[in-house]
């Protein structure tokens, strides 16, 4: 008796979705591919904004910038709700046990008053900025065109109030767990000449009616800025000064700038490439914000750096914005 065995090859009906059949042809699509793509409709809608009929929902006009087709953006991290959410779970895990060994070991302690009143002063505030690119974030996500474009923006901004609640942490941790330096910080954002600028900037930024010009004015130009000053000069000035303990409770903002910027410079480089119009456009939006970011910027710097620490931000701004092709 013999036995033969054969083997037969089934060929799945359907390969992947028809949105993502149609972009990406009838091959297997990633989870991103298929969570992204094509998702938001474009056509046939029941009903007009009632608090502005004059547009569409996700009406392209809503912004100056030309896209022929907004789904050829692409997050280079591809991160979807799923991802998205695995890759903040390492990332706060790390921050967690950072925060829980300052703590247990009384690293506070070892920081003296002066180094401690200079990050209630010069770091603390900036939770109430990082509620303000929160916002800002949100009302792009909420007014832009196309999921794939929209799900970064709806990230960066909940990425944002968690950054806001670990600023609050540091400032609790610096004061015994009391909520004191909590409202020195808010005194600061609210009167302090070295923080009205930034303030005024984000106030202003808020009032924008064209969500890729906040893009523009709050991810691309203060983010770079307000990072390099804050999370790398202002890191480095503090460890000189007997604060090298900060570093474990910033960690956090350190690494998802890193990975965030990925997406920024995606993003930004993408849409300049589309036409003369858009590269045009943006150009004017970095020049004024740019200017605008400098000059508000600049007391701080010096309370919290020095002399010259602006012009070394702004030159890791140019630098981003040449790779972007501006």
């Amino acid at each position: 008796m013999s036995i033969e065995i054969k083997t037969a090859t089934l060929e799945p009906i359907r390969h992947t979705f028809e949105h993502t059949k149609r972009r990406f042809g009838d091959k297997p699509a990633s989870r991103y591919q298929e969570a992204s793509y094509d998702i938001a409709p474009e056509q046939n809608f029941h009903y007009r904004p009632l608090w502005q009929p004059e547009k569409e929902l996700f009406d392209q006009s809503r912004t100056a910038v030309r896209m022929e087709d907004w789904n050829v953006h692409k997050d280079p991290r591809q991160y979807y709700y799923g991802t998205y959410v695995q890759a903040r779970a390492k990332l706060q895990e790390v921050t967690e046990s950072n925060y829980a060994f300052f703590e247990k070991r009384g690293l506070a302690d070892r920081m003296n008053d002066e180094v401690k009143a200079k990050i209630i002063r010069c770091l603390v505030p900036l939770r109430h900025a990082e509620l303000g690119a929160n916002m800002n974030n949100m009302f792009a996500f909420s007014y832009g065109t196309a999921t794939v474009l929209n799900q970064g923006f709806l990230y960066q901004s909940m990425d944002r109030l968690g950054i806001a609640q670990y600023l609050s942490r540091i400032g609790l941790l610096l004061g015994g767990n009391s909520t004191e330096n909590l409202v020195a910080a808010k005194e600061f954002w609210m009167s302090d000449p070295a923080w009205q600028g930034i303030r005024r900037y984000i106030e202003n930024a808020l009032c924008l009616k064209d969500w890729f010009e906040v893009f523009i004015a709050q991810d691309v130009v203060l983010d770079t800025l307000l990072y390099d000053l804050m999370y790398r000069q202002f890191d480095e000035a503090i460890t000189e000064q007997g604060g090298s303990d900060l570093a474990m409770l910033t960690e956090f903002m350190q690494e998802w700038h890193k990975d965030s910027s990925r997406w920024v410079d995606a993003t930004l480089k993408t849409t300049v490439g589309e036409s003369e119009h858009n590269r045009e456009t943006i150009a004017g939006w970095i020049t004024d914000w740019q200017e605008k970011a400098v000059a508000d910027l600049a007391p701080l710097a010096e309370i919290a750096v020095g002399d010259g620490a602006i012009n070394a931000s702004v030159d890791v701004l140019n630098k981003r914005l040449a790779k972007a092709g501006l």
